[in-house]
């Protein structure tokens, strides 16, 4: 049975919850962050329901928008079930519409849930995992990170630049023992897709029509197994691996002279 220590950002609900409840089947302590305490609560009797003798279920409350909150929270996760051996950024939201239709505060609010939000988590977690030289940092995006799609103008560039980030750390934290995974589905059944669907632009839905509509539990399962696998980039479906695979055909190329060059000249230079 599996042991260790999961911190899960937007963990009381859709994928970051189901993404817990698995873990915890297999022994795995679970920190659970998210804004709401009651949603919270329920997330964590519902995961210790599953949960594996010994594996224990905490509850932090807060904001992933709080870059100091979130990383006293961290610390906190860390004080009370030991250095993270998943760190998990799910906290997302997604709010569709036009661009000419939309505020800029729409912008504002998805870059700073869905890319900073998972920058101040990486930032609070990684430390711990660096100085023990292992463990895997998930980012979970989306589909919409790698091309621009019709209603999205807001939310796919949070997406993008949470992948230009994996991107970047998949390079520099493998040379301190961390693995980094991008995860990319395409429309899942959770209460987030619920909500987008209330104002979802017509185009929109059209461009989706042609996807199968994942569960957030089939979308962890191929998580924890792709991520133990030591994966990158994490798609599901026939479109999205295309996509993920041809969006820039050079990646490889690029990932494997940086690997190169730390190697080379170290982690730090």
């Amino acid at each position: 049975m599996a042991t260790g220590h999961a911190i899960i950002t937007g963990g009381s609900s859709g994928i970051g919850l189901a993404t817990a409840k698995l873990l915890a089947t297999r022994g795995v302590s679970i920190s659970l962050i998210a804004r709401n305490v009651e949603r919270l609560k329920e997330a964590q009797s519902a995961v210790a329901e599953l949960a594996a003798a010994g594996a224990r279920i905490g509850i932090f409350p807060c904001d992933v928008r709080d870059p100091e909150g979130l990383r006293i929270v961290v610390d906190e996760c860390i004080a009370a079930l030991g250095p993270p051996t998943w760190a998990i950024a799910s906290a997302g939201i997604v709010r569709p519409g036009t661009f000419l239709g939309q505020s800029i505060a729409a912008h504002e609010e998805q870059l700073q849930t869905n890319y900073l939000g998972s920058l101040y988590f990486a930032k609070a977690v990684t430390p711990a995992m660096a100085e023990k030289r292992s463990g895997r940092l998930v980012f979970i995006a989306s589909g919409a990170a790698f091309i621009g799609l019709f209603g999205y103008g807001s939310y796919g560039p949070s997406k993008f630049a949470v992948r230009a980030l994996a991107e970047t750390l998949r390079v520099e934290l493998k040379a301190h023992g961390v693995g980094v995974s991008l995860v990319c589905p395409g429309d899942t059944d959770t209460p987030q897709y619920a909500e987008e669907l209330l104002t979802r632009p017509k185009v929109t839905s059209k461009l989706a029509d042609s996807g199968h509509i994942l569960t957030a539990e089939a979308v962890a399962e191929k998580l924890v197994r792709a991520a133990e696998s030591g994966r990158f980039l994490v798609t599901y479906g026939w479109q999205l691996q295309v996509l993920g695979r041809t969006h820039s055909l050079i990646a490889p190329l690029v990932r494997s002279y940086q690997d190169w060059l730390v190697s080379r000249f170290g982690g730090d230079a």
